[in-house]
C-alpha cells in the first residue's frame, strides 16, 4: 500500500465540513475495502461553501455535476453521474470526454451520462432533466444566480471560497462529502498523494527546482512577461512535485490573483527561474533566446523549458484533477525532470 501522508487529513479540515451528527474517523482500509456508503451515524452532513451551507440528509442515488472536472470525483469513487459537463477543450476526438474520463467510464460501465453543453454557460434545463439528488460544483465558477437556480433543482455543493480556486484535494473532499462519502474522499486523496510521492521520488533532481508557468506567450510582443501565480491550480501543482516557487511569482501570488505580469525590462527579477512550463513549441524557444532581455532568464539560456499542447490532453492535464493526475503523472514528471536536467548541465 502506498505511503500515506498526514497532509490529507489536515486538508480535510480546510474545506470546512461541519458534521451535524457524530462522524466516525476515516477508515485505515484501502479505497477498495472501504464501504460504498457511510453509516447512518455519519449523516446528515452540512457542507459550508461560498454561498452558505448545503445539508446532505441521505446518500444521493443520482449525482449530477456542472463545470470543469467535478464529475471525476464520483467516477474515481466508482459512481457514474447521471449528467456532467462535456469537455469543451482538450478533447482529442470530439466526443465530449477527456481520455482519462472515457477510460474510467468504460471501466465502470453502466448507463452513459448525459453531457451538458456549457459552451454558453450552464444548461439548467438539461441538468433538471436528469433529476439529480445532488449537484456537485466544488471546482467551478458558479455565480450567486447560478447557485440559486441550481438549488431549485437539487442541493448544490459549491466551491469553498473563491471561483476556480479549489485545489484538487479540496475538490475531492468537498464533492465526496456531498455524495455522503467523506471518508472515501479522504482515502482517495491519500492514495493520490502516495502516487505523486512515489513518482517524484524516482526523479530526485527535481527537488527544489525553481519553476514558473508562463501563460500563452505572444511571440510578436515580448515586452511583458505573463505568468500564472501559485493561486492557479497549474502552478500550485508544482509544490506537489517538489518544485519551488520563484521569488517574483511568490510575491505576485500575495495579491490573490491567478496571474501576474512583469515588464520584460525587469527580467532580472526572474534570475532564479531554473525551469519554465508553458504552452508552445520550439519556435517559442527560438524567439525567447533571440530576445535581448528574456534570453537572460536562466531557464531560457539553458533551454530548460517544458512545452505543453494547450488544446490537447497533456496540456489540459497540467491542471490537476482527480483522474488526470494518474493519467499524466509519469509523463509530466519525466518531461519536467528532463528539462531540469538541462538546467544542471
Amino acid at each position: 500500500m502506498r505511503t500515506r501522508r498526514l497532509s490529507a487529513l489536515a486538508a480535510a479540515g480546510s474545506v470546512a465540513l461541519v458534521l451535524a451528527a457524530c462522524s466516525s474517523t476515516p477508515s485505515d482500509a484501502s479505497s477498495d475495502e472501504a464501504s460504498a456508503a457511510p453509516s447512518a451515524a455519519e449523516l446528515p452532513i452540512t457542507i459550508e461553501h461560498a454561498f452558505g451551507t448545503t445539508t446532505i440528509d441521505e446518500v444521493p442515488e443520482r449525482v449530477a455535476t456542472v463545470n470543469w472536472a467535478n464529475h471525476e470525483v464520483p467516477l474515481a469513487l466508482g459512481v457514474v453521474p447521471v449528467g456532467m459537463a462535456a469537455a469543451n477543450f482538450g478533447d482529442d476526438d470530439g466526443n465530449g470526454l477527456l481520455p482519462w474520463v472515457e477510460e474510467k467510464l468504460e471501466e465502470l460501465g453502466g448507463e452513459e451520462p448525459v453531457l451538458f453543453d456549457e459552451t454558453d454557460g450552464i444548461d439548467f434545463e438539461a441538468v433538471a432533466d436528469t433529476a439529480p439528488d445532488v449537484i456537485l460544483a466544488a471546482y467551478s465558477g458558479l455565480t450567486q444566480e447560478d447557485y440559486d437556480t441550481l438549488s431549485e433543482i437539487a442541493p448544490v455543493v459549491a466551491y469553498p471560497e473563491q471561483p476556480w480556486a479549489t485545489s484538487w484535494r479540496d475538490m475531492i473532499l468537498v464533492n465526496a462529502a456531498g455524495m455522503g462519502l467523506a471518508a472515501e474522499g479522504e482515502e482517495l486523496v491519500i492514495e493520490l498523494e502516495g502516487e505523486i510521492a512515489d513518482t517524484v521520488a524516482a526523479h530526485p533532481g527535481l527537488e527544489g527546482v525553481s519553476t514558473m508557468f508562463l501563460t500563452h506567450v505572444d511571440t510578436t510582443d515580448l515586452s511583458t512577461v505573463n505568468f500564472y501565480t501559485a493561486n492557479d491550480t497549474r502552478a500550485a501543482f508544482f509544490a506537489d512535485l517538489g518544485l519551488s516557487t520563484p521569488d517574483a511569482v511568490e510575491e505576485a501570488s500575495a495579491s490573490g490573483e491567478f496571474s501576474g505580469s512583469i515588464s520584460a525590462e525587469q527580467v532580472d527579477v526572474f534570475d532564479d527561474v531554473e525551469l519554465i512550463v508553458t504552452y508552445g513549441d520550439q519556435a517559442l524557444v527560438d524567439t525567447l533566446k533571440a530576445d535581448p532581455l528574456l534570453s537572460q532568464m536562466p531557464a531560457v539560456e539553458s533551454d530548460s523549458i517544458v512545452f505543453l499542447d494547450g488544446s490537447g490532453p497533456l496540456g489540459t492535464a497540467a491542471n490537476p484533477t482527480p483522474l488526470s493526475i494518474s493519467w499524466v503523472l509519469e509523463d509530466y514528471v519525466a518531461m519536467l525532470a528532463d528539462a531540469a536536467g538541462a538546467s544542471a548541465e
